[in-house]
Order: C-alpha cells, then sequence, then structure tokens
C-alpha cells in the first residue's frame, strides 16, 4: 500500500495543492480554518513530507533551477529576488542560470546545467517572444514554470497581469478628466510590453476615447527623455502613460525642459513601483506588480509538479498589479 501523497491531503480537505503546500510551508496568507482543515487532513492520513527521501528516489535534490537573462532590469530583477525567497521558504535552495540572451541556444544549454545537477524543477523567467519556442522543447519529464512568458504556448506560467494594470493606470488619467492618454510603450517583443498595450488601448476604447498613435520606446530613462521631447512640443498632449517608471523618469526630465509641468499642464502615469517613484519629482503614480505573489504562485505550481510528478491545476495563473496614486496626475489645463 502507498503512502499518502499530497493530492491526498488536498482531496480530504477539499483544497488544492498549492493551498496544501503553503500550509506544510507555514506561509501566512492561508486562513485559520483553511490551515486546520488541511492539518486534520494531514493528520488523518498520517501524511509525512519527506523531501529528503524524495530526492533519493527521484535523483533530485532540493535545488530549484532559475533561468533568468543577464539584466539589472527592475522587473525580472525583483522577480528572481523574491523567487529566492519564496524557495527559501519552502525549504529549496535557487541555483541560477544566466544567460545573455533568451533564445532557444541559450534557454537549452541553461537548462541542460541546471539537470546535470539534478535540480528538482526549473522556472524560467521568460518575457521576450524568443524564449518561446526553446520551453517547447524542453524535455517533457521536467517539473517546469515560466513566468512572465508566452500566455498562447501550453506551458505552465505565472505572470502580471499587465493588461488590467494599463487599463488601471489609463483609466486613472481619464477619471481626472483627460479626453485621452497617450502611451510610451516598452520594446515590441517582450509580452510584458505587449500586454501593456493591450490594456491601455482597451481602456481608451472602452471608454469611446480616440486612441493616439502608440509612441514605441525601450525601457531606459533615455528613451523616455528622447519621446518626452517630442511630447512636450505637442500642445494636444495632456497625459501620458509609460511602460516603465524608468520611461517616465526621462519623460519627466524632458517636460521640465521645456516648461511643461507636471501635473499641471501633462499628467504621467508609469508601471513598476521601482523604490525612487516616491522620490521623483513630483512623486510619480504607477502600477505596482506584486512580485512576491508572482513568486508564490510560480513556487506553489512547481511544488505541485514536484510532488505529483505531472502538471497539476492550471496552466496559467495572473497576479493582478494595484495602482499606486502619487502627485504625478490631475486635471488637465483649461484652454
Amino acid at each position: 500500500m502507498r503512502s499518502p501523497a499530497m493530492t491526498d491531503v488536498a482531496r480530504l480537505a477539499g483544497v488544492s495543492h498549492q493551498t496544501v503546500s503553503r500550509v506544510l510551508n507555514g506561509h501566512p496568507n492561508v486562513r485559520e480554518q483553511t490551515r486546520l482543515r488541511v492539518q486534520a487532513a494531514i493528520a488523518e492520513l498520517g501524511y509525512r513530507p519527506n523531501r529528503a527521501a524524495r530526492a533519493l528516489v527521484t535523483g533530485r535534490s532540493q535545488v530549484i533551477g532559475v533561468v533568468a537573462q543577464n539584466t539589472t532590469l527592475y522587473g525580472p530583477a525583483s522577480l528572481l529576488a523574491a523567487l529566492e525567497q519564496a524557495a527559501a521558504e519552502a525549504g529549496f535552495a535557487v541555483s541560477v542560470g544566466s544567460v545573455s540572451d533568451l533564445d532557444h541556444r541559450s534557454i537549452s544549454a541553461a537548462v541542460e546545467r541546471h539537470l546535470a545537477h539534478r535540480v528538482a524543477g526549473i522556472v524560467v523567467i521568460a518575457p521576450v517572444e524568443s524564449a518561446g519556442e526553446a520551453l517547447e522543447r524542453l524535455p517533457q519529464d521536467v517539473p517546469l514554470v515560466t513566468v512572465d512568458g508566452d500566455p498562447r504556448r501550453p506551458v505552465p506560467l505565472v505572470t502580471v497581469d499587465q493588461a488590467a494594470g494599463a487599463r488601471a493606470a489609463t483609466q486613472h488619467l481619464l477619471d481626472a478628466g483627460h479626453r485621452t492618454v497617450w502611451h510610451v510603450s516598452g520594446p515590441p517583443d517582450w509580452f510584458d510590453s505587449a500586454g501593456r498595450i493591450e490594456g491601455w488601448r482597451e481602456a481608451l476604447q472602452t471608454a469611446g476615447a480616440e486612441v493616439p498613435p502608440l509612441v514605441p520606446a525601450d525601457w531606459s530613462a533615455a528613451a523616455g527623455y528622447r519621446c518626452g521631447q517630442m511630447l512636450a512640443r505637442m500642445p494636444e498632449v495632456t497625459a501620458v502613460f509609460t511602460a516603465n517608471d524608468h520611461l517616465a523618469l526621462g519623460v519627466l526630465r524632458a517636460l521640465y525642459e521645456h516648461g511643461r509641468r507636471v501635473p499641471g499642464d501633462i499628467s504621467v502615469v508609469g508601471f513598476d513601483d521601482v523604490p525612487e517613484a516616491a522620490y521623483f519629482i513630483p512623486p510619480l503614480t504607477t502600477v505596482r506588480p506584486d512580485f512576491a505573489a508572482v513568486a508564490r504562485a510560480s513556487l506553489d505550481m512547481l511544488l505541485a509538479q514536484i510532488e505529483s510528478s505531472h502538471v497539476a491545476g492550471p496552466l496559467r495563473q495572473t497576479v493582478a498589479p494595484s495602482l499606486v496614486a502619487r502627485q504625478s496626475v490631475g486635471a488637465p489645463p483649461r484652454r
């Protein structure tokens, strides 16, 4: 007779694998009634998590491999730090395989290095289109979760709801009285950028507002500055939503140099809520992704695969961001 597994505990308690994992690892975001129900199921079944024994049977260690691009961009760097924290709380160490490019060759090589060290599972931070093909070609028996990856591919995915964040940012500017909102976008091959464009456009169309031409950029303050130089010369521009806070910083600098007051003449909203955003002049209204929640959801999804040896639960999970209102948004100027 086989020993009870986490799936048996989840079934008896009437909860998900992820909830059982949270209870076992002492996560604070579990209701007390749910925690007691899971603990009762564990006691009734005599379930004992024994990761050391499982590592001997499967040949896998107590290490989770992470594949991430070698970048200082705030979003990916924050996700990586949050993943390390969530893994530590779950009793796992993290081995990071940094790659210069998120393409098929680089990702495959990083995964092979992780597999050679018999990691328990792999998380790939895959925010660009070039990573998609590589993920579908990875070995099927490896527990795998992608973060901010391609939503069109059948690979387990946890992501920030980029479109929802962009809708909130755009709607906030419309609610302040602006007739439309201009958008300075991120790079076209990033899923984050595409989701934010989608949400911005949806919010304007739903409100019956004019959709201005997209202002393409990358993620840098320098690109924001260049775009801001153009927008500052356009008197019809009263509201700007930028795809990240560094772009917003560049836009703010350009507007200042052209004598355009923020928010008196133009309102600005960013995305990411970098630590410096509250200290911009003026303090920046922005969208805050919950990187810790993304990391916990990713680890829960991965641990469920490790425990059951197959993909358990939904293939995709989105985590809603929140709007942080500061002083960079106001009513449009009177004409």
